[in-house]
């Protein structure tokens, strides 16, 4: 089992930043990706971004432009630099990560509030 643990959530006004961290445990096979996904209430949990081992990265269309993934492999960590947050983003973010015999582990989840 991977541990993943997140931090940095909060409460910001529209046009502010925040960064959203994930460390994951030690894991007996190599993770070969790590992302970030979104629940916003009343809603489906979606995509908001995930980074490949080999960097591939991909976002989802609302969030191009204003948000930044980036990983250390090393570390088996995964960070989310959201700028010009509106209020729209407000969701539980919750860290993700896949390992190379396709196992999903999944974070406990940050509460992201924007404020208008």
């Amino acid at each position: 089992q991977v541990q993943l643990v997140e931090s940095g959530g909060g409460l910001v006004q529209a046009g502010e930043s925040l960064r959203l961290s994930c460390a994951a445990s030690r894991s007996s096979f190599r993770i070969i990706l790590m992302g970030w996904y979104r629940q916003a209430p009343g809603k489906q949990r979606e995509l908001v971004a995930t980074i490949t081992s080999g960097g591939g990265i991909n976002y989802t269309d609302s969030v191009k432009g204003r948000f930044t993934i980036s990983r250390d492999n090393a570390k088996n960590t995964v960070s989310l630099q959201m700028n010009n947050l509106k209020p729209e983003d407000t969701a539980v973010y919750f860290c993700t990560c896949r390992d190379q015999v396709v196992r999903n582990f999944w974070g406990q989840g940050t509460q992201v509030t924007v404020s208008s």
